[in-house]
């Protein structure tokens, strides 16, 4: 029904043997299905009686025992009208996907439920990630739930610790390394290369991108069968913005639709490779050795899946877009106080993307936009706080309380 095949050569792979990349050209993996045997599987009136979840599109998930699913019922998350904040830009169809609903707060659980119920598949005992927060703390908690072993390297430095004590708090091993996510996502793979009974779950593993492809299909249905003009996707390691991609050209395969979205990929100006490639009109990035910005779910300078990536934008006729910390701290802003949702920096990065393409004039007032909010703002606590007056101290006294806020 489905097996493993790179997207530079074409090699095929079976899906019973652990692989991670092409053995002949050292390529990237993508998950292929037999879509004439899908069609003869998948009934749209059995997908509409079951709940909005990663797992109700199952038959289009590559999964070879369902008695192996490691859920925590992931998926599902609404699709906010944002109205207001529409209005700020001039946009009557604006949409926000808040993947900070997730189990554990980020899209990242769409893809693990599926790349640890892989784990379980091929029976292995330990599961490993590098990684900036998010991709920790999610695969820990599936880990939990697995019964399995969780070993987690993080990089030195500014990572959210809101993320970090959830790694924690599930029971994964955390070691930190003095060095960059680049520096620790080598050290993982090299690890998972040389032990068999080691699963890498970073997004270099076709598996776990199948999980957040369901994105897509759950935007298709929320809007009511129709595909949005855009969708604006965060960019760190870039494999979530060619996940969701492939997720609508699989709908268009099976016949659901005939459109397509843009897609529109943000990235932070310090840590933008993608981005200014794409603004370049080049074949190939070139990694920012020293990454830095505030949105630290983002802060790679040499994401793994740029070739995915650099592929859905221009199959799609998309674009990719560059913001400062500055821009970004105050999308997050608005977007609070606008529509209440509370985000983390990096998924704010969307709003302040999208606003630099409206004042650009890139975008129509009659688009329908959805903009992929990654993770929730209790992840980075700290940034809105440290970005931000402190609160004013003054004596427990009601007259100093009303003068200050004008009240007589």
């Amino acid at each position: 029904m489905f097996q493993l095949e790179c997207i530079d050569c074409h090699e095929k792979y079976s899906p019973k043997e652990i692989i991670y990349c092409c053995e002949k050209c050292g390529g990237l993996l993508t998950v292929t299905y037999d879509f004439e045997k899908i069609r003869l599987k998948v009934e749209k009136t059995k997908w509409e009686k079951r709940p909005l979840s990663v797992w109700k599109y199952k038959e289009i998930l590559p999964i070879l025992d369902e008695s192996k699913i490691v859920s925590l019922r992931e998926g599902g998350t609404k699709l906010y009208k944002c109205d207001k904040l529409g209005e700020k830009f001039g946009l009557k169809n604006l949409y926000v996907k808040n993947e900070g609903e997730n189990p554990t707060g980020s899209f990242k659980d769409r893809g693990m439920t599926v790349g640890v119920t892989k784990a379980l598949e091929y029976g292995v005992k330990t599961v490993v990630c590098a990684s900036t927060g998010n991709t920790s703390a999610s695969l820990a908690a599936y880990a939990a739930k697995a019964g399995v072993e969780c070993l987690v390297l993080i990089p030195s430095g500014k990572i959210a610790y809101g993320k970090l004590a959830q790694a924690i708090v599930y029971g994964a091993k955390v070691i930190q390394i003095k060095g960059n996510f680049d520096d620790a996502l080598n050290i993982i793979v090299k690890l998972s290369l040389n032990h068999k009974g080691v699963y890498l779950l970073n997004s270099i593993n076709p598996y776990r991108l199948e999980g957040q492809k369901t994105l897509a299909f759950e935007v298709f249905n929320q809007l009511e069968g129709k595909v949005p003009d855009r969708v604006v996707v965060p960019v760190g390691n870039a494999g979530n913005i060619s996940a969701i991609w492939k997720g609508f050209l699989e709908f268009k395969e099976l016949g659901f639709t005939d459109n397509l979205p843009k897609m529109i990929g943000v990235q932070a100006e310090g840590a933008a490779p993608i981005a200014k490639a794409v603004k370049a009109g080049e074949e190939a990035i070139k990694p920012v050795p020293q990454p830095e910005t505030v949105a630290t779910a983002i802060r790679i300078g040499s994401p793994v899946n740029w070739k995915k990536a650099l592929k859905a934008i221009k199959q799609s006729n998309g674009k990719a877009e560059i913001v400062s910390d500055e821009e970004i701290v105050e999308a997050q802003k608005v977007l609070a106080r606008s529509e209440g949702i509370f985000v983390e920096p990096a998924s704010a990065s969307t709003i302040a993307g999208l606003k630099k393409l409206w004042e650009m004039g890139e975008i129509d007032k009659d688009e329908v936009i959805v903009c992929v909010a990654t993770g929730h703002g209790l992840k980075d606590p700290n940034t809105p706080v440290n970005f931000s007056p402190k609160p004013l101290e003054v004596e427990a006294d009601l007259k100093v309380v009303k003068r200050l806020v004008g009240l007589n």
